[in-house]
Protein backbone atom coordinates (compact mmCIF):
# COMPACT_ATOMS: atom_id res chain seq x y z
CA UNK A 1 0.00 0.00 0.00
CA UNK A 2 2.76 2.45 0.97
CA UNK A 3 4.63 1.70 -2.27
CA UNK A 4 1.48 2.46 -4.26
CA UNK A 5 0.97 5.70 -2.35
CA UNK A 6 4.56 6.79 -3.04
CA UNK A 7 4.05 5.91 -6.70
CA UNK A 8 0.99 8.17 -6.78
CA UNK A 9 3.00 11.03 -5.24
CA UNK A 10 5.84 10.54 -7.71
CA UNK A 11 3.38 10.41 -10.60
CA UNK A 12 2.11 13.85 -9.60
CA UNK A 13 5.60 15.29 -9.13
CA UNK A 14 7.37 13.69 -12.10
CA UNK A 15 4.74 14.80 -14.59
CA UNK A 16 7.07 14.92 -17.60
CA UNK A 17 8.42 11.44 -16.86
CA UNK A 18 4.95 9.96 -16.48
CA UNK A 19 3.78 11.55 -19.72
CA UNK A 20 6.47 9.43 -21.38
CA UNK A 21 5.29 6.42 -19.36
CA UNK A 22 1.79 6.83 -20.79
CA UNK A 23 3.24 6.92 -24.31
CA UNK A 24 5.51 3.88 -24.05
CA UNK A 25 3.41 1.63 -21.80
CA UNK A 26 1.07 0.27 -24.53
CA UNK A 27 4.04 -0.75 -26.70
CA UNK A 28 6.03 -3.97 -26.43
CA UNK A 29 9.32 -2.19 -27.13
CA UNK A 30 12.10 -2.41 -24.53
CA UNK A 31 12.54 0.68 -22.35
CA UNK A 32 15.81 1.83 -20.78
CA UNK A 33 15.48 3.81 -17.54
CA UNK A 34 18.42 6.03 -16.67
CA UNK A 35 19.05 7.74 -13.34
CA UNK A 36 21.28 7.95 -10.31
CA UNK A 37 21.08 5.35 -7.52
CA UNK A 38 18.08 5.95 -5.29
CA UNK A 39 15.89 7.54 -7.95
CA UNK A 40 12.43 6.20 -8.80
CA UNK A 41 13.44 3.68 -11.47
CA UNK A 42 11.44 0.81 -9.96
CA UNK A 43 8.37 3.03 -9.53
CA UNK A 44 8.56 4.00 -13.21
CA UNK A 45 9.08 0.38 -14.29
CA UNK A 46 6.03 -0.76 -12.32
CA UNK A 47 3.99 2.09 -13.80
CA UNK A 48 4.92 1.01 -17.34
CA UNK A 49 3.98 -2.60 -16.60
CA UNK A 50 0.68 -1.70 -14.89
CA UNK A 51 -0.39 0.37 -17.91
CA UNK A 52 0.58 -2.25 -20.48
CA UNK A 53 -1.40 -5.08 -22.04
CA UNK A 54 0.71 -7.43 -19.90
CA UNK A 55 -0.49 -5.97 -16.59
CA UNK A 56 -2.30 -9.18 -15.55
CA UNK A 57 0.89 -11.17 -15.99
CA UNK A 58 3.91 -11.04 -13.64
CA UNK A 59 6.52 -8.30 -13.40
CA UNK A 60 9.77 -10.04 -12.45
CA UNK A 61 12.46 -7.81 -10.96
CA UNK A 62 16.15 -8.75 -11.18
CA UNK A 63 19.06 -6.77 -9.76
CA UNK A 64 21.92 -7.78 -12.03
CA UNK A 65 24.53 -6.28 -9.69
CA UNK A 66 23.31 -8.43 -6.80
CA UNK A 67 23.54 -11.79 -8.58
CA UNK A 68 26.82 -13.66 -7.98
CA UNK A 69 28.53 -14.59 -11.25
CA UNK A 70 28.53 -18.29 -10.33
CA UNK A 71 24.73 -18.51 -10.25
CA UNK A 72 23.75 -15.69 -12.61
CA UNK A 73 23.05 -17.86 -15.67
CA UNK A 74 20.89 -20.31 -13.71
CA UNK A 75 19.03 -17.47 -11.98
CA UNK A 76 18.24 -15.73 -15.26
CA UNK A 77 17.73 -18.63 -17.65
CA UNK A 78 17.23 -21.70 -15.47
CA UNK A 79 18.96 -25.05 -15.20
CA UNK A 80 18.13 -28.63 -16.09
CA UNK A 81 18.49 -31.45 -13.59
CA UNK A 82 22.00 -32.59 -12.77
CA UNK A 83 23.83 -34.52 -10.12
CA UNK A 84 24.00 -32.90 -6.70
CA UNK A 85 22.58 -29.48 -7.57
CA UNK A 86 18.99 -29.72 -6.34
CA UNK A 87 17.25 -30.49 -9.61
CA UNK A 88 15.68 -28.30 -12.25
CA UNK A 89 15.58 -24.55 -11.66
CA UNK A 90 13.19 -22.18 -13.41
CA UNK A 91 14.90 -18.94 -14.38
CA UNK A 92 13.57 -15.40 -14.13
CA UNK A 93 12.89 -15.10 -17.86
CA UNK A 94 10.72 -18.20 -17.78
CA UNK A 95 8.87 -16.80 -14.75
CA UNK A 96 8.22 -13.60 -16.71
CA UNK A 97 6.74 -15.42 -19.75
CA UNK A 98 3.97 -13.25 -21.27
CA UNK A 99 4.74 -10.61 -18.67
CA UNK A 100 7.57 -8.15 -18.07
CA UNK A 101 11.09 -8.53 -16.73
CA UNK A 102 12.79 -5.55 -15.09
CA UNK A 103 16.58 -5.77 -15.22
CA UNK A 104 18.07 -3.34 -12.70
CA UNK A 105 21.75 -2.39 -12.98
CA UNK A 106 21.88 -3.80 -16.50
CA UNK A 107 25.42 -2.43 -16.85
CA UNK A 108 26.62 -5.01 -14.32
CA UNK A 109 25.61 -7.90 -16.60
CA UNK A 110 28.74 -9.82 -17.74
CA UNK A 111 29.41 -10.05 -21.47
CA UNK A 112 28.53 -13.76 -21.66
CA UNK A 113 25.10 -13.07 -20.14
CA UNK A 114 24.69 -10.07 -22.45
CA UNK A 115 25.01 -12.56 -25.33
CA UNK A 116 22.16 -14.63 -23.91
CA UNK A 117 19.99 -11.56 -23.35
CA UNK A 118 20.62 -10.52 -26.95
CA UNK A 119 19.34 -13.92 -28.10
CA UNK A 120 16.13 -13.40 -26.13
CA UNK A 121 15.62 -9.97 -27.66
CA UNK A 122 16.38 -11.04 -31.23
CA UNK A 123 14.84 -14.48 -31.40
CA UNK A 124 12.49 -14.73 -28.42
CA UNK A 125 14.19 -17.82 -27.03
CA UNK A 126 16.80 -18.98 -24.51
CA UNK A 127 18.43 -22.18 -23.29
CA UNK A 128 18.56 -23.48 -19.75
CA UNK A 129 21.92 -24.63 -18.46
CA UNK A 130 22.69 -28.18 -19.65
CA UNK A 131 19.72 -28.13 -22.02
CA UNK A 132 20.38 -28.22 -25.80
CA UNK A 133 16.79 -27.26 -26.64
CA UNK A 134 15.82 -23.62 -27.13
CA UNK A 135 12.80 -22.53 -25.10
CA UNK A 136 10.52 -19.86 -26.59
CA UNK A 137 9.69 -16.90 -24.36
CA UNK A 138 7.39 -13.92 -24.79
CA UNK A 139 8.58 -11.16 -22.48
CA UNK A 140 8.84 -7.40 -22.46
CA UNK A 141 12.19 -6.12 -21.22
CA UNK A 142 12.60 -3.04 -19.05
CA UNK A 143 16.15 -2.20 -18.03
CA UNK A 144 17.65 0.36 -15.68
CA UNK A 145 21.15 1.70 -15.23
CA UNK A 146 22.95 4.38 -13.27
CA UNK A 147 26.08 3.87 -15.37
CA UNK A 148 26.90 5.70 -18.59
CA UNK A 149 26.26 2.75 -20.90
CA UNK A 150 27.69 4.51 -23.95
CA UNK A 151 30.99 4.77 -22.08
CA UNK A 152 30.70 1.10 -21.13
CA UNK A 153 30.25 0.32 -24.84
CA UNK A 154 33.33 2.39 -25.77
CA UNK A 155 35.36 0.55 -23.14
CA UNK A 156 34.25 -2.86 -24.37
CA UNK A 157 32.26 -3.77 -21.27
CA UNK A 158 28.82 -3.60 -22.86
CA UNK A 159 27.74 -4.85 -26.27
CA UNK A 160 26.90 -2.06 -28.67
CA UNK A 161 24.20 -4.08 -30.46
CA UNK A 162 22.52 -4.85 -27.13
CA UNK A 163 22.71 -1.20 -26.09
CA UNK A 164 21.06 -0.13 -29.36
CA UNK A 165 18.21 -2.59 -28.86
CA UNK A 166 17.67 -1.57 -25.25
CA UNK A 167 17.81 2.18 -25.84
CA UNK A 168 15.18 2.55 -28.57
CA UNK A 169 13.00 4.11 -25.87
CA UNK A 170 14.84 5.85 -23.03
CA UNK A 171 13.42 7.61 -19.99
CA UNK A 172 15.76 9.68 -17.81
CA UNK A 173 14.69 10.17 -14.20
CA UNK A 174 16.09 13.40 -12.73
CA UNK A 175 18.04 13.27 -9.45
CA UNK A 176 16.49 14.78 -6.35
CA UNK A 177 19.02 17.63 -6.47
CA UNK A 178 17.20 18.82 -9.62
CA UNK A 179 13.78 18.46 -7.98
CA UNK A 180 14.07 20.83 -5.02
CA UNK A 181 10.50 22.03 -5.54
CA UNK A 182 9.30 18.45 -4.91
CA UNK A 183 11.05 17.99 -1.57
CA UNK A 184 8.33 19.52 0.67
CA UNK A 185 5.67 17.18 -0.76
CA UNK A 186 7.95 14.15 -0.40
CA UNK A 187 8.83 15.15 3.16
CA UNK A 188 5.13 15.42 3.98
CA UNK A 189 4.54 11.94 2.57
CA UNK A 190 7.42 10.33 4.47
CA UNK A 191 6.51 12.06 7.76
CA UNK A 192 2.97 10.65 7.47
CA UNK A 193 4.34 7.21 6.57
CA UNK A 194 6.67 6.98 9.56
CA UNK A 195 4.19 8.59 11.95
CA UNK A 196 1.92 5.66 11.14
CA UNK A 197 4.70 3.10 11.36
CA UNK A 198 6.03 4.23 14.74
CA UNK A 199 2.86 5.62 16.31
CA UNK A 200 4.26 9.17 16.37
CA UNK A 201 2.57 12.52 15.84
CA UNK A 202 5.34 14.59 14.29
CA UNK A 203 3.79 17.67 12.68
CA UNK A 204 4.99 19.73 9.72
CA UNK A 205 8.74 20.32 9.95
CA UNK A 206 9.86 23.85 10.88
CA UNK A 207 10.67 26.20 8.02
CA UNK A 208 14.37 26.29 8.92
CA UNK A 209 14.63 22.51 8.70
CA UNK A 210 12.67 22.47 5.43
CA UNK A 211 15.20 24.97 4.04
CA UNK A 212 18.10 22.73 5.05
CA UNK A 213 16.44 19.75 3.36
CA UNK A 214 15.96 21.71 0.15
CA UNK A 215 19.58 22.89 0.08
CA UNK A 216 21.13 19.48 0.78
CA UNK A 217 22.45 17.83 -2.46
CA UNK A 218 20.91 14.37 -1.79
CA UNK A 219 23.54 12.11 -3.39
CA UNK A 220 21.42 9.11 -2.32
CA UNK A 221 18.29 10.66 -3.84
CA UNK A 222 14.83 9.47 -2.76
CA UNK A 223 16.14 6.60 -0.64
CA UNK A 224 18.38 8.94 1.33
CA UNK A 225 15.55 11.43 1.90
CA UNK A 226 13.34 8.61 3.15
CA UNK A 227 15.98 7.44 5.64
CA UNK A 228 16.54 11.00 6.91
CA UNK A 229 12.82 11.57 7.51
CA UNK A 230 12.55 8.19 9.24
CA UNK A 231 15.34 9.30 11.58
CA UNK A 232 13.59 12.65 12.11
CA UNK A 233 10.38 10.89 13.17
CA UNK A 234 12.14 8.36 15.42
CA UNK A 235 14.40 10.92 17.13
CA UNK A 236 13.88 14.63 16.38
CA UNK A 237 14.01 16.71 13.19
CA UNK A 238 16.89 18.69 14.69
CA UNK A 239 18.97 15.54 15.22
CA UNK A 240 18.29 14.40 11.66
CA UNK A 241 19.52 17.77 10.36
CA UNK A 242 22.64 17.51 12.52
CA UNK A 243 23.29 14.14 10.88
CA UNK A 244 22.97 15.78 7.45
CA UNK A 245 25.47 18.43 8.50
CA UNK A 246 27.89 15.70 9.56
CA UNK A 247 27.48 14.04 6.17
CA UNK A 248 28.17 17.35 4.42
CA UNK A 249 31.28 17.97 6.50
CA UNK A 250 32.47 14.41 5.90
CA UNK A 251 31.91 14.78 2.16
CA UNK A 252 33.88 18.04 2.24
CA UNK A 253 36.81 16.29 3.92
CA UNK A 254 36.63 13.47 1.38
CA UNK A 255 36.64 16.01 -1.43
CA UNK A 256 39.77 17.60 0.01
CA UNK A 257 41.35 14.15 0.29
CA UNK A 258 40.49 13.47 -3.34
CA UNK A 259 42.06 16.76 -4.45
CA UNK A 260 45.14 15.93 -2.42
CA UNK A 261 45.39 12.55 -4.11
CA UNK A 262 44.95 14.20 -7.51
CA UNK A 263 47.71 16.69 -6.66
CA UNK A 264 49.98 13.75 -5.76
CA UNK A 265 49.28 12.27 -9.18
CA UNK A 266 47.39 9.28 -7.78
CA UNK A 267 45.11 7.58 -10.34
CA UNK A 268 41.51 6.63 -9.53
CA UNK A 269 42.56 2.98 -9.55
CA UNK A 270 45.35 3.57 -7.03
CA UNK A 271 43.14 5.80 -4.89
CA UNK A 272 40.46 3.08 -4.61
CA UNK A 273 43.10 0.46 -3.77
CA UNK A 274 44.60 2.80 -1.16
CA UNK A 275 41.26 3.46 0.53
CA UNK A 276 40.22 -0.21 0.47
CA UNK A 277 43.51 -1.00 2.18
CA UNK A 278 42.73 1.52 4.92
CA UNK A 279 39.21 0.17 5.44
CA UNK A 280 40.26 -3.49 5.40
CA UNK A 281 38.18 -4.10 2.28
CA UNK A 282 35.00 -2.69 3.82
CA UNK A 283 32.87 -1.02 1.12
CA UNK A 284 29.58 -0.01 2.75
CA UNK A 285 28.51 1.56 6.01
CA UNK A 286 30.18 3.94 8.42
CA UNK A 287 33.90 4.30 7.69
CA UNK A 288 33.54 2.16 4.58
CA UNK A 289 35.47 2.94 1.40
CA UNK A 290 32.36 4.28 -0.37
CA UNK A 291 31.76 6.82 2.40
CA UNK A 292 35.41 7.88 2.42
CA UNK A 293 35.49 8.32 -1.38
CA UNK A 294 32.13 10.08 -1.51
CA UNK A 295 30.62 7.42 -3.78
CA UNK A 296 27.48 5.31 -3.63
CA UNK A 297 28.48 1.69 -2.81
CA UNK A 298 27.11 0.42 -6.15
CA UNK A 299 29.14 3.10 -7.98
CA UNK A 300 32.28 2.04 -6.13
CA UNK A 301 31.66 -1.63 -6.93
CA UNK A 302 31.20 -0.70 -10.59
CA UNK A 303 34.55 1.09 -10.62
CA UNK A 304 36.20 -1.84 -8.86
CA UNK A 305 34.90 -4.13 -11.62
CA UNK A 306 36.09 -1.61 -14.20
CA UNK A 307 39.65 -1.69 -12.86
CA UNK A 308 39.63 -5.35 -11.81
CA UNK A 309 40.15 -4.43 -8.16
CA UNK A 310 39.64 -7.12 -5.53
CA UNK A 311 37.98 -6.22 -2.24
CA UNK A 312 41.10 -7.35 -0.38
CA UNK A 313 44.46 -7.26 -2.16
CA UNK A 314 46.23 -10.63 -2.27
CA UNK A 315 48.85 -11.22 0.40
CA UNK A 316 52.45 -11.42 -0.70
Amino acid sequence: MEAAQLANVEQQLLAAVFRLVEQVAPLDTPVLLLGEPGTSQEIVARAIHSRSARHKRPLIRVNCAALPAAVMEAELFGRERGSGDGGRQIGRFEMAHRGTIFLEEIGALPLNQQDRLLRVMRYGEFKRQRCPRAIPVDVRILAASNRHLEEEVRNGRFREDLFRLLSVLTITIPPLAQRKQDIPRLVEFFVAKFNGKYGKQVGPLPEGIQNVLQEYPWPGNLLELESVIERAVITTPEEAVQDLNRRENSRGRRGEAGLEAQARGVSEHDRIVEVLGKTGGRIEGKNGAAEFLGLHPSTLRGRMRKYGILRRPPRV
